[in-house]
């Protein structure tokens, strides 16, 4: 009887300092993951919004169809809405307008972060085109994280 008292018990179960070790583990690497992760979605906003501006993207080729058939981009009275409905400034009688340019209407043109993209004609950063771009995260037009279509000078 006395052998039984003397082996020892099978444990079951973790340790106090094995579940804080193992903490401690996850915890390092979710400091390590979870800023790359938010920066990942901002980085894909930016690049989603860079897709529809530049010179390919889905609003640049409504705007060169445009042109294409009027023989000139909208110019900044007309904005952007000049893609899905004829302007005013273009006769009923004109059948050079075969709108629309793009699919949806002017409220579904927004960029990521829910603002309307900015327009102007004749550009004064492309005098010979147009200026496009989004205010980007912080919706300030003028600050760092603008996305456009035009490169600093």
């Amino acid at each position: 009887m006395n052998r039984r008292i003397r082996t020892k018990r099978r444990r079951s179960g973790f340790t106090l300092l094995e579940i804080l070790l193992v903490v401690g583990i996850l915890a390092l690497l979710a400091a390590f993951v979870v800023p790359n992760l938010m920066t990942a979605g901002d980085e894909a906003k930016n690049n989603i919004a860079k897709a529809a501006i530049e010179r390919n993207g889905s609003i640049a080729s409504g705007l060169k169809r445009f042109r294409l058939a009027i023989g000139r981009f909208p110019d900044t009275d007309e904005g952007l809405a000049a893609l899905f409905e004829r302007p005013s400034s273009i006769d009923d009688d004109d059948d050079r307008y075969k709108g629309p340019y793009l699919d949806g209407t002017p409220e579904d043109l927004r960029d990521p972060w829910n603002q309307e993209f900015q327009y102007r004609s004749p550009g004064e950063f492309n005098e010979d085109t147009y200026d496009l771009w989004s205010t980007g995260q912080d919706t300030e037009d003028g600050s760092d994280d603008d996305v456009k279509n035009w490169k600093e000078k």
